[in-house]
């Protein structure tokens, strides 16, 4: 062995395996480990701090806005053999509805919660196309206390469906949004009503169909023509919006109130569905007075607010 080799193997050799004892002796101790976990979870921590997407407080303020008609899952989404409630295609969460059927003066009436699964064939059903909600109340039908005739219709509410919606045209504006066609009517009195605003004792203007004349309605005049030879089963689109005292009517998206009713009111609501101006005594005929005469609308939206 030359000097050099000497060298190498009395001074070389030792230092290198000293090295490789004392790395191996530092990532095997448990503190070491320890410590260095810590600055590994430090350091994802302020990665993930300064990654995160930061939320505007401008987006989180409230607008003032009730909106009656909270996002739903549309029914355009689902498969059409699950759309079998009404509340999958129109959002009911603040309203109930009072049907043609149960005892006379005190009708069936659905309140929240039971109406979200609720429906019943073939006063409150979804259309075939799953695309809409067919009331239908026929001449025989139950009425309630205060009416000669049936119905089959939505009366706004508020909190969850818990509270009866009772609001006043001078304060705020209010506003229904309406989407529908009347499908039948009564063979004798072809009359039903398809929308309206209603106070604590009466109807104030509603949309109304004396076959053919669709029309708005106040005092239990027509005030308004809308269409005057109106087809069954003719979409069409209504808006109501109330404030300061003015209830205005547009028509199938006009830009302009086709009619503006001045009257301070209050207590007031919304209500859509088919509230038929028939019953047996007005059909004039035992034939006709079974549930195969009613009248019936087909609602493809509905949306309300108040601000």
């Amino acid at each position: 062995m030359n000097s050099t080799s000497k060298v190498r193997g009395q001074f070389s050799d030792p230092p290198m395996r000293y090295k490789i004892s004392s790395m191996r002796s530092f990532y095997l101790n448990p503190l070491s480990l320890i410590a260095k976990a810590s600055i590994l979870l430090v350091f994802m921590a302020i990665i993930i701090r300064f990654a995160s997407p930061k939320v505007s407080n401008e987006k989180t303020k409230q607008t003032g806005v009730i909106d009656a008609n909270p996002t739903v899952i549309p029914a355009s989404l689902l498969p059409l053999a699950q759309v079998i409630y009404p509340s999958q295609v129109l959002n009911l969460t603040n309203w109930k509805i009072t049907l043609p059927t149960g005892f006379s003066g005190n009708p069936t009436e659905i309140k929240q919660p039971e109406l979200t699964t609720y429906n019943i064939n073939p006063w409150f059903i979804v259309v075939p196309e799953g695309n809409a909600v067919r009331f239908r109340a026929a001449v025989n039908g139950t009425t309630t206390s205060g009416s000669d005739y049936p119905r089959s219709e939505l009366r706004e509410m508020v909190g969850n469906g818990n509270t009866k919606a009772s609001w006043s045209s001078r304060e705020g504006v209010h506003i229904m949004f309406l989407d529908q066609a009347i499908t039948t009517v009564p063979k004798v009195k072809p009359g039903i009503v398809a929308g309206q605003v209603h106070d604590s004792d009466k109807d104030i203007i509603v949309i109304r169909l004396d076959y053919p004349n669709l029309h708005i309605r106040v005092d239990k005049k027509n005030v308004y023509t809308l269409d005057p030879d109106y087809k069954l089963g003719k979409r069409f689109k209504v808006k109501f919006v109330v404030s300061d005292s003015r209830t205005n009517v547009y028509y199938n998206n006009s830009t302009a109130p086709v009619y503006t009713l001045n009257k301070k009111y209050s207590d007031a609501y919304f209500k859509i569905g088919a509230y038929t101006q028939s019953n047996c005594s007005k059909e004039d005929s035992p034939s006709l007075c079974n549930g195969d005469n009613y009248g019936e609308v087909v609602v493809y939206q509905v949306t309300v607010t108040h601000q």
